[in-house]
């Protein structure tokens, strides 16, 4: 019997319009790493759907490299970067960001994110002690939306991290992995607009929401980083056939896809989520978007697990183990049926 797979949101390939895409410009030749009509066609796309007529955009290979590269430019080599405990590059990135030469400053998560008064408090902490120039200084505050665990930043907590970073001054970066799961969350409130207003750089996440690779940089000031391009060829993060990238971002932003393509994901999640509350399983964490964290008895996740693909996450006592479901953009109902049909 062939499993079926909740494992991630990037088991697939690509929306079937940015394969013809694809193939339909397969022959065309255009300048290399980005300086072709296609990304200039993506970049202004994405301007407009963010109201940010002069930011820069770039078209960048990975979210690891997105990050890496990213915090590498907004840092100084003695400095360090804020995030949750649970945060990617604090423990699913494999050491990038200290590979890179900078120190990882771990804040405890609350719901999988950062809160404005534990960023706060740390920095007050930090400057208060007479030793702090024999420390990592921190220079940089990290989010994800949706955060690790699924969860959403609101708008109004947004402003607050913001206004903190702003008083400290230093720079507030959103990796966006999963933003377009974010962005078709019924709870939602942030919307890309906000991001250019209330960040320093973000990225729009391709790899897992319907592109076959890329991530989208967006510098609202693209003063504030005037060489980034530099950057990312020295992370390795800079693709030659930049218009490979180009292409899939250019399709993603033509009629609102990418506002619409995780609407699947959420609405297959949704009745995943409904389903286990109503067969008594406990979910680890109340999240809305396409990851769903539920605590199995370690018995019935071997159970699962002769049938089903998912994530162990992590350890919950000696008896209980937490695993993560995730569903994509183009999760099918039968695949969501089958699995309350096993649950």
């Amino acid at each position: 019997m062939t499993k079926i797979s909740f494992t991630s949101d990037y088991l697939e390939g690509a929306h079937p319009l940015i394969i013809n895409r694809l193939v339909e410009t397969n022959l065309c030749q255009t300048p290399g790493y980005g300086a072709d009509e296609i990304c200039d066609s993506a970049r202004k796309k994405i301007r407009t759907a963010c109201h940010a007529p002069e930011a820069a955009v770039h078209f960048l290979t990975g979210g690891t490299q997105t990050n890496a590269t990213v915090i590498d430019a907004l840092l100084h080599g003695y400095e360090g970067v804020l995030a949750a405990d649970t945060g990617h590059i604090s423990g699913h990135e494999a050491g990038a960001i200290e590979f890179g030469g900078h120190k990882v400053l771990m804040i405890p998560h609350k719901n999988g994110k950062l809160v404005a008064s534990d960023i706060k408090s740390y920095l007050q902490t930090f400057y208060d002690d007479g030793n702090c120039d024999h420390m990592v200084q921190p220079g940089m505050v990290y989010l994800s939306q949706p955060s690790e665990y699924g969860t959403l930043y609101k708008k109004q907590e947004l402003i607050e991290i913001h206004e903190i970073c702003q008083t400290y001054h230093i720079p507030l970066y959103v990796d966006g992995a999963r933003l377009a799961y974010a962005l078709a969350c019924p709870e939602n409130d942030v919307q890309l607009s906000d991001l250019a207003k209330l960040t320093d750089a973000f990225y729009i996440g391709g790899t897992k929401c319907g592109a076959l690779l890329g991530e989208a940089v967006v510098i609202p000031d693209a003063k504030r980083l005037p060489h980034f391009f530099t950057t990312v060829k020295q992370h390795g993060a800079l693709l030659a056939k930049g218009r490979l990238l180009g292409i899939q971002f250019d399709v993603l932003f033509t009629d609102n896809l990418y506002g619409n393509i995780g609407k699947t994901a959420i609405f297959a999640a949704d009745k995943i989520r409904k389903e286990l509350k109503e067969k008594g399983y406990r979910l680890f964490f109340e999240a809305p978007t396409n990851q769903i964290f539920v605590i199995l008895e370690n018995e019935q996740m071997k159970q699962l697990a002769t049938q089903v693909e998912f994530s162990f996450w992590e350890k919950f006592d000696e008896q209980h183990t937490v695993v993560r479901l995730a569903t994509s953009w183009v999760t099918g109902e039968e695949a969501v049926n089958q699995l309350i049909k096993l649950l």
